[in-house]
């Protein structure tokens, strides 16, 4: 039995949260590419899409790669750094799909119907990867919780077990 946090090699595709990395990538290069090619209504505010689903494409994938090259067995805080990404991850798509769903409303009048329809389309996506990622925080913070507890009880033990060094001194 394995009894490290998180996977790595292979076993990145068949564990979960970690098999949402691909879902992750997907969706989330999808939105990038969306609005990437679509008209821009407001440019402060697809500034702002575009880098939140660029941040996060890029995260993923490094994370996604590291994890199947088998890098996160060599340091230990690995757990600590899925959790903050995935739940930072979560919170800024959140922002990204609302703005996002902001320059749809705004775009119904000026725009042709295919650069609206796109935009629908990336509005679509970025709440299916906003979800995406939030399930994956949820269960990441699941693991990390029962990960620390373990090492907390481990530690516990530890010091509990020592023999009394009183009668040496």
């Amino acid at each position: 039995m394995d009894d490290r946090p998180l996977p790595s090699g292979i076993k990145v595709f068949t564990t979960f949260p970690d098999a949402l990395l691909i879902f992750e990538f997907v969706f989330g290069g999808l939105v990038w590419i969306l609005i990437a090619s679509s008209q821009v209504p407001l440019p402060l505010l697809q500034g702002w899409v575009m880098f939140v689903s660029v941040f996060c494409f890029v995260g993923t994938t490094v994370l996604f790669f590291l994890y199947v090259t088998g890098i996160n067995d060599k340091v230990i805080k690995w757990i600590d750094l899925d959790v903050t990404y995935h739940c930072l991850a979560a919170v800024l798509y959140f922002s990204l799909s609302v703005l996002e769903a902001l320059a749809v409303i705004s775009m119904e009048d000026g725009f042709t119907y295919e650069h609206f329809l796109e935009n629908i389309a990336a509005a679509v996506f970025s709440y299916v990867a906003t979800l995406l990622y939030m399930v994956h925080a949820v269960f990441s913070l699941i693991r990390w919780k029962k990960a620390t507890k373990d090492t907390q009880w481990e530690s516990q033990m530890v010091i509990t077990l020592r023999p009394p060094y009183s009668f040496l001194v």
